[in-house]
């Protein structure tokens, strides 16, 4: 089974909001066995709309559109299903008394006329209820093709995918077994993996493919496999990552389906005992962040000092004077005299700092632009490094950010 994904609105297409439907669907259709052909932004325009529609015509499975639907004149997408359809609006009670409830509990402003039309359907669609907001999700088939409009709006979008869209098509389809899973490499580029594992990918079976998916410092290896039997698939993709290990194996790091690596160190870190804190110049807070967004991490996350600026390096995180001078904000030295003044400050078990010059300027710095050292200390070892990451200021940030997690699952994990 095959189907196209359509994003609507010129908001996307200007670059004014990051599209994040397009993936969230791909990933929810390809769980469950469909395969998307293409992902297409397009104008909230008629001609454009009525386009995609003739061109997936019998060439797909199904269609599944995002956006356009909203309250305003020009969201058009109910009306151009109408004109490809041959189909009319008509008035839908219960939803107008479902936005009349919204409105009096949620927005405490009269209907007009504009959300009034959010009642008006396709008399011919199946509608997916929004109980989450006023656009209803719209289910249309047209000869070999099933057309399937939702909401913009992504939680309302997602509502509707795993409440309706799901299920109708489980129902309605006939759908192949297709299994996915990701292993997770830190510490070698995509060359330099491939070159190690070429036999064992060369080795693979027909039925099972090998993606690699790069990211500053990281690599994800994604085996898919598609047929008939679920159980025999995951243990034919699971046999081939075991045989990974003795290749590769101090580069894994788990698999995608698990916990991400941040939420392993943090696992680690409890089994322990030990508590973490973080001395961040150059990451301005970044990797905190990573820890404090999962849920528990105040069971072993202590705290953070982003020391920016030089002075704060001094007055809060207790870098002398003598030492920056002889060393300069990016060195060894000050990247293990942050680690020990944030242990100081927190009382933390385990500390990593990070400091670095990531341009467009060296600044205070000596260092060349895209050098990072990062320091890590625990309750066995100080370690501390020095790496150079080139001159692209957004790519050395999440490379700081890979390296430092590295390095402490490295130490952690064992």
């Amino acid at each position: 089974m095959r189907a196209d994904i359509i994003t609507i609105g010129d908001e996307i297409l200007i670059g004014q909001i990051v599209d994040t439907n397009a993936a969230f669907l791909g990933k929810a259709l390809n769980k469950i066995g469909v395969e998307v052909r293409q992902i297409r932004s397009i104008s909230d325009d008629k001609t454009a709309i009525l386009e995609v529609f003739s061109e997936a015509q019998n060439n797909v499975d199904l269609v599944v559109m995002t956006g356009g639907l909203g309250p305003t004149k020009d969201d058009i997408t109910k009306h151009t299903l109408c004109q490809y359809f041959d189909d009319s609006l008509v008035f839908c009670p219960e939803v107008m008394t479902h936005i009349e409830m919204l409105f009096s509990k949620y927005v405490k402003a009269p209907v007009n006329d504009l959300n009034r039309s959010q009642a008006m359907l396709p008399s011919t669609c199946k509608q997916f209820f929004n109980h989450h907001g006023t656009a209803m999700g719209m289910w249309m088939r047209k000869e070999n093709t099933v057309f399937v409009s939702l909401p913009g709006v992504p939680f309302e979008m997602k509502y509707l995918v795993g409440e309706y869209l799901i299920p109708e098509i489980k129902k309605t389809f006939s759908l192949p077994v297709l299994v996915n899973k990701t292993m997770m490499t830190y510490g070698l580029g995509e060359s330099i993996i491939a070159e190690k594992i070429s036999d064992w990918e060369h080795a693979l079976p027909p039925h099972i493919k090998l993606a690699y998916l790069p990211n500053l410092g990281r690599v994800r290896l994604r085996l898919s496999a598609k047929g008939s039997n679920q159980v025999k698939l995951l243990n034919e993709i699971d046999l081939l990552f075991n045989a990974l290990y003795p290749i590769i194996g101090e580069n894994i790091k788990g698999f995608e389906s698990e916990e991400p690596i941040e939420q392993q160190i943090g696992n680690a870190l409890i089994s322990k005992g030990y508590t973490l804190a973080t001395g961040e110049s150059c990451t301005g807070g970044t990797l905190a962040s990573l820890f404090t967004k999962n849920a528990g991490a105040s069971a072993y996350f202590k705290g953070s000092v982003v020391s920016y600026a030089t002075e704060i390096k001094q007055t809060v995180l207790g870098v002398s004077k003598d030492l920056l001078a002889k060393h300069t904000v990016v060195s060894e030295p000050v990247a293990l005299a942050m680690a020990k003044g944030v242990l100081q400050q927190t009382a933390a078990d385990v500390a990593v700092a990070t400091t670095g010059n990531f341009g467009p300027t060296k600044g205070e710095a000596d260092a060349e632009i895209g050098t990072v050292c990062i320091a890590i200390i625990t309750p066995k070892q100080e370690f501390v490094e020095t790496f150079c990451f080139g001159k692209h200021r957004e790519r050395n940030l999440q490379k700081t950010i890979n390296k430092a997690l590295e390095l402490l699952h490295g130490i952690l994990v064992r």
